[in-house]
């Protein structure tokens, strides 16, 4: 058997530059061609040379990455038994002098490809938890689940797109007619003088959706402290379900059952338990809700981390009733700000929907289709507010933050104000708030903050204040995304070198160990980059017509 050690290497920092990151700066690289600006001429250069096909192979595996990870150093097959040096290659004798690996970014928007092969991931990871495989028992298939939808509050109105009855054939390319937006007989006005009414019937890709109708009244500081708080919020409610779904057991009369600890000792434990996997959406307002699977399972007495059904007489109906239980009684205030003493109050919106999932092709929502409307907001971020960019710092903030701008930069603005929790005067009146009796009657007033929490909005203001994973699960949900990537690797190894065996009919093992370190990313010319990328999309090609064919012949 062959194992390898995974090198630890940075993910790319930048967010979504081009496909064509540095100029060439390898010594191999002609003069001229470093000069030279034209792709044209970069691209027949590079395929002129005696190593283009080597060059080709060397960049397989990322050739379809736009920012792809360039590390340099040795890779060392050892005998893992006696630690004997079996070979020793360096990436100075390969093109280029490096390694090229895919960046491996989740988000569509910086690298379709390696999003895809996330997506991927995603959705295997959440339909094993639906439907079994990979390690997870299947009879998981016939255990009560459940698909709600959890929305965040509104914080004032904003210019929407509803359409009551769809006719088109695909909800992605609708162009069905939308009512109006809000319309109104009473045509009020707000403090700032804007008419809180629009009787425009938006099309799916107007700018103004998700913009509030009066950009003065909305409160940004509200909505950004709520998206910080999302996460604790979810934690909140799944306590509650969870607590809920027992108490329930309770009452129906089914008994607790006696476990194993780890320790050796038995202890008395609920009869049921939940297993959930969650999605975040960001809207097109700047605020996430989360889809997420709730799934009922049993306790083993002998064996805790074992997946089993869960005792009869609590069903998916239950669920549904805990969910809407939690969602309308979980809510928190949050720590005292210097600009709210009171704190903020933290709950769900009222919308919140619910559906029993089945494996069979009938019912509210089937499994495939839960795992493919997860996996597809797990590439998502914020690119359908309008807004994308790196993490923001003191430096670059001025780019995206306004506090008179646009709806997206007001919202970064309060993210980066927000996350100051020093005391400022309300009236601007002192140089030292230590002295000022103003500041020292309101400071008295007001409980001590908390700056850790807060301050987390300055380092996710580029995400609108939300710090959390677009992808979570629970430990005993499903399989993970280590796991279904060391599969991949054994997988590709399998088919690059074949199985190895010695005389005797065994597999040796032998350890593969890389002295690797990070010392870029990017294609080295806008040629290599649409060299590497047609190569992929050739191979692409020639792989679905090959699947195509095989499915033609199997008919």
């Amino acid at each position: 058997m062959t194992v390898s050690t995974l090198s630890v290497v940075p993910e790319a920092t930048a967010s979504g530059t081009a496909p064509y990151a540095e100029p060439g700066t390898h010594p191999n690289i002609p003069a001229w061609w470093r000069r030279s600006s034209d792709v044209r001429l970069q691209a027949l250069a590079r395929a002129a040379r005696p190593d283009y096909e080597a060059w080709l192979s060397h960049v397989k595996p990322a050739s379809a990455c736009t920012r792809p990870v360039r590390l340099a150093g040795t890779i060392a097959t050892v005998e893992a038994a006696t630690g004997r040096l079996l070979a020793e290659r360096a990436t100075a004798d390969m093109p280029d002098g490096v390694i090229y690996k895919p960046c491996g970014n989740r988000r569509e928007s910086v690298c379709p490809s390696c999003s895809k092969l996330y997506q991927n991931d995603a959705y295997q990871v959440v339909r094993t938890g639906l439907v079994g495989g990979k390690g997870v028992p299947e009879q998981v298939a016939h255990h009560p689940a459940v698909f709600p939808t959890f929305t965040a509050p509104g914080f004032g109105e904003v210019h929407t797109r509803v359409v009551k009855r769809h006719t088109c054939a695909r909800r992605k390319d609708c162009d069905c007619r939308p009512e109006p937006c809000h319309a109104r007989r009473d045509l009020t006005v707000c403090p700032h003088g804007v008419r809180l009414a629009c009787f425009a019937r938006h099309a799916g890709d107007d700018p103004r959706l998700g913009t509030p109708l009066c950009l003065d009244c909305y409160p940004y500081e509200a909505h950004a402290v709520w998206n910080l708080m999302a996460g604790e919020l979810w934690r909140r409610t799944s306590i509650a379900v969870n607590r809920y779904i027992r108490r329930l057991a309770k009452a129906r009369g089914i008994p607790d059952v006696a476990a194993m600890t780890a320790d050796g000792k038995l202890r008395m434990v609920p009869p049921v338990r939940l297993s959930f996997g969650k999605a975040a959406e960001m809207q097109r307002r700047g605020i996430v809700h989360f889809h997420a699977i709730v799934r009922l399972d049993g306790v083993d007495p002998t064996d805790p981390a074992a997946t089993v059904p869960p005792p009869p007489g609590i069903d998916a109906h239950d669920l549904v009733d805990a969910i809407d239980h939690a969602t309308a009684t979980v809510g928190f205030t949050t720590a005292p700000h210097p600009e709210r003493p009171g704190g903020w109050h933290i709950g769900w919106g009222e919308q919140i929907l619910t559906k029993v999932i089945t494996v069979a092709g009938h019912g509210e929502v089937t499994d495939g289709q839960v795992a493919a409307y997860l996996a597809k907001y797990a590439t998502k971020a914020t690119e359908i507010t309008g807004h994308s960019s790196a993490r923001l710092h003191p430096d670059t903030i001025d780019l995206y933050a306004d506090r008179h701008g646009t709806h997206t930069e007001r919202l970064i603005d309060a993210c980066w104000r927000l996350a100051d929790v020093r005391w400022r005067c309300p009236a601007a009146l002192c140089r030292h708030h230590h002295s000022c009796p103003v500041c020292i009657e309101r400071r008295a007033a007001a409980a001590t903050p908390e700056p850790s929490r807060y301050a987390r909005l300055r380092r996710w203001a580029h995400m609108l204040g939300f710090g959390g994973h677009f992808l979570t699960k629970s430990r005993r949900y499903s399989v993970t995304f280590a796991l279904l990537r060391e599969q991949r690797i054994i997988f590709r190894r399998a088919q690059t070198s074949g199985p190895e065996t010695t005389g005797t009919g065994t597999e040796p093992t032998t350890l593969v160990v890389n002295f690797l370190q990070f010392v870029g990313a990017g294609w080295h010319t806008s040629a290599d980059a649409m060299l590497a990328n047609t190569s992929a999309a050739m191979a692409r090609e020639h792989a679905e017509a090959a699947r195509q064919a095989l499915q033609t012949l199997a008919a």
